[in-house]
């Protein structure tokens, strides 16, 4: 009775332990920290180039998913204004990240200018206007596209003809024939682009980096003298309420860092040296 009694207390033990086994056992591997989501609020004109910045930053941290908005920067920042949380903003002029900075939705120490562009004028490839010049633009009849006043490209695009205006070359007149030919103006530049190449317009105001490798064929795009150009400076930076700023932080040294750079040129823009 008692070797039965021993071999009894012997098997009860052992199946304690093997309850106790599986119950760690399955304890880690529910404890495993879910993949990190980054939320990125980015300018339009970044679509593509940050598109390819964040799925490259994705498989090369496969515990990461960078989750991108691209829309105006004007509406970026009403959406945080109004209650949205993206851990990172991207900005494609100083005006609205200062305006955010300036009412503490950013973690202003973070904000950096890593980026600028410049201005362009572009048409289809088979130019059925005729559009050879900055001067062609103030033809009657010519259907014209421009962004908002409020929108970065809108407000960079009147800086440009406010230029040209102040050259006796061109004059008040230049300006006022070429606002007179805007037949739309667009709230983000990624609607533009799309339209011309419809035959909506004749000719469109935009970035430089607009016109994609992919799109060469289908676009041509008229240079805007440097003495006529605005250098756009996009800054971007962490927001002060983000959870995930240690990732936040990795993701904008891969932004501004070799890899993002070259992605970044290899779309028109041009990388600059981080500066706070």
């Amino acid at each position: 009775m008692k070797q039965i009694s021993y071999i009894a207390c012997t098997c009860a033990l052992l199946l304690i332990a093997g309850l106790l086994v599986a119950g760690c056992t399955d304890s880690v591997a529910s404890s495993g920290t879910p993949g990190t989501t980054l939320t990125v609020f980015a300018a339009a004109s970044l679509t593509g180039a940050f598109t390819d910045i964040g799925n490259t930053y994705e498989k090369q941290h496969p515990e990461l998913k960078v989750d991108l908005a691209f829309d105006g920067t004007q509406a970026l920042r009403t959406q945080i204004e109004q209650g949205a949380s993206p851990d990172v903003f991207v900005s494609a002029n100083t005006k609205h990240m200062n305006a955010l900075k300036d009412a503490g939705f950013m973690d202003n120490e973070t904000v950096v200018f890593f980026l600028e562009n410049g201005m362009a004028v572009i048409v289809p490839a088979d130019n059925p206007a005729g559009i050879t010049s900055l001067s062609d633009l103030a033809r009657p009849g010519v259907k014209l596209l421009i962004g908002t006043k409020d929108v970065p490209f809108g407000s960079y695009t009147r800086q440009v003809l406010d230029k040209m205006a102040a050259d006796p070359g061109y004059g008040e007149a230049y300006r006022t024939a070429v606002m007179d030919n805007v037949i739309s103006e667009e709230t983000a530049v990624s609607t533009v682009v799309p339209k011309l190449m419809l035959g909506e317009a004749d000719a469109a105001f935009v970035y430089k980096s607009d016109v994609k490798p992919e799109d060469k064929d289908k676009i041509h795009r008229i240079e805007i003298p440097a003495e006529y150009n605005v250098v756009a400076q996009y800054p971007l930076g962490i927001l002060a309420e983000s959870s995930q700023k240690s990732a936040a932080e990795a993701f904008i040294r891969f932004v501004t860092g070799p890899d993002g750079s070259a992605i970044l040129t290899e779309y028109g823009f041009d990388p600059v040296p981080a500066t706070s």
